[in-house]
């Protein structure tokens, strides 16, 4: 079968090598994500155990689109009936544009009906529409004249593993905090620390990730336990599948750590800490107390860049000195905003990312 793994932009090649070292299916990175040849179990471990996955996607239909009854007509040739049934709820979210479609939620609408349309006349029932928690999510693109049509196996978005307090600042994404790891080459062996760690998102994965603790295990169901095509003995596969995640995970890992200037975010971070059974560690500490790890290790740190940026060169400075002050045989990497008053060495590696909508960069060097 065929799966689209969707991904923020920038993390596709890392993503293909979690997925490789999962040892989850064939896959081959694109612009936007990985395709995924595989079974269903597969895609279930998508779901289950990485960590940089947004979405996965079960593709239906792609078509030409170039006009509202373009778009219309396939989607009423998709059997929705295989997965649909009268009794379980739906939402569409759609993305991209296409000549005449340039609203998606006019697009959303328009496939949202097509699809009633289709099991009205099969079945004489239509499902409801629960945008807040649907029983089945689809996801329709619009790109260069064509439509994709898919099932989104995940439900809601991969990325929100629980931990997070509801409401809390998300500069950082947790999957892409998980790229940022990979990013960095990080070995899950020394010491990371994070200077600037707010809310502890790279911490906290970093140590899950160590240890092995699966992200899907925080979760009670998947949006494709509740399609009407998912059927008892997937259900003892799914169980099976969690049962050997759970196994795997570690009681032990590296010293991982996190500082923050604000004692808030500290206290955020040991929450976030405590409801994700991570064993991270925080403390408040000035920036201008940082020094690293001993034996030396990563240094990794989102600093606060954009409408977040506040102390603007002060900070920067700080952070610099914060660097030249780490003994040889640490690894620093550091997420860079637009305009931001620092720049990495020229030894650096550099990774061009998007973080929500904005142009970052993943800067990653050694200390000799």
């Amino acid at each position: 079968m065929k799966f689209f793994v969707t991904t923020p932009m920038g993390t596709e090649g890392v993503l293909a090598d979690e997925l490789s070292d999962l040892r989850i299916g064939r896959t081959r990175a694109v612009v936007g994500g990985v395709e995924l040849s595989g079974r269903w179990e597969d895609a279930y471990r998508v779901c289950l155990e990485s960590r940089i996955a947004l979405r996965v996607l079960l593709p239906l239909a792609d078509a030409p689109c170039r006009s509202e009854r373009d778009l219309y007509d396939a989607a009423r040739e998709v059997g929705w009936e295989s997965h649909v049934s009268p009794e379980t709820t739906l939402a569409v979210s759609a993305v991209g544009v296409a000549p005449g479609l340039d609203n998606t939620m006019f697009v959303a609408q328009r496939t949202k009906d097509a699809i009633v349309d289709r099991l009205r006349a099969l079945t004489g029932a239509r499902p409801s529409v629960d945008r807040r928690d649907p029983d089945v999510s689809v996801f329709v693109r619009l790109a260069r004249g064509r439509v994709t049509l898919a099932l989104d196996l995940a439900g809601e978005s991969l990325h929100r593993r629980g931990y997070r307090e509801p409401g809390a600042p998300a500069p950082l994404k947790e999957n892409l905090a998980a790229a940022l790891l990979r990013l960095a080459d990080w070995d899950r062996e020394s010491p990371l620390s994070d200077p600037m760690c707010g809310s502890g998102t790279l911490p906290i994965e970093a140590d899950l990730w160590a240890r092995g603790v699966a992200p899907g295990l925080s979760r009670e169901r998947f949006g494709f336990e509740r399609w009407a095509s998912f059927e008892p003995s997937l259900a003892k596969r799914l169980a099976v599948l969690r049962s050997r995640a759970r196994e795997r995970a570690r009681e032990a890992g590296p010293p991982v750590s996190g500082f923050d200037r604000d004692s808030r975010a500290i206290e955020q971070a040991r929450q976030g800490a405590r409801r994700a059974g991570a064993h991270a560690k925080f403390e408040r500490a000035e920036l201008d107390a940082f020094e690293g790890s001993s034996p030396p290790g990563l240094v990794i740190t989102n600093p606060p860049y954009g409408e977040r940026l506040a102390g603007g060169r002060a900070l920067y400075d700080a952070l610099s000195d914060a660097f030249d002050r780490l003994a040889p045989g640490h690894r620093v990497a550091v997420l860079l905003g637009p305009d931001v008053p620092y720049s990495p060495p020229r030894v650096a590696e550099r990774h061009r990312l998007k973080n929500g909508d904005l142009s970052v960069t993943l800067a990653v060097w050694d200390v000799g």
